[in-house]
């Protein structure tokens, strides 16, 4: 059962983290992004968000259907042109973290143990 469960899991999670430069205002391309990214097969949704302590570190939290959807995207040239004009806002290479993401369904409660 827990197999048929995962076999129906293939959303995956893609974070995508950028290190800003001080005072950087990232969010009209990240609008910009997420706007793109919508007009694709596979786009579920994507969230903003950024460090409250430490370096500015902004992200985006993207959720897509399959990887192969996400890889459609990762490597079209509209957000290839998007990320070149976010270079001047960045300290470094945005950092990419995928995740598949699995069904809370398949936990099993295990009993507490005293």
């Amino acid at each position: 059962m827990v197999d048929s469960i995962r076999e129906k899991a293939k959303m995956i999670k893609v974070i995508e983290g950028y290190e800003l430069k001080k005072g950087a205002d990232i969010q009209p391309l990240f609008l910009k992004l997420r706007s793109y990214a919508m007009t694709f097969p596979g786009f579920i949704s994507a969230e903003h968000i950024r460090s409250v302590k430490g370096n500015p570190i902004s992200a985006l939290l993207y959720n897509w259907k399959r990887l192969e959807d996400w890889e459609i995207w990762e490597s079209s040239k509209l957000r290839q042109q998007i990320l070149q004009e976010a270079e001047a806002l960045l300290v470094s290479e945005p950092r990419i973290t995928i995740y598949e993401v699995m069904p809370t369904s398949a936990w099993t409660y295990t009993g507490l143990k005293s």
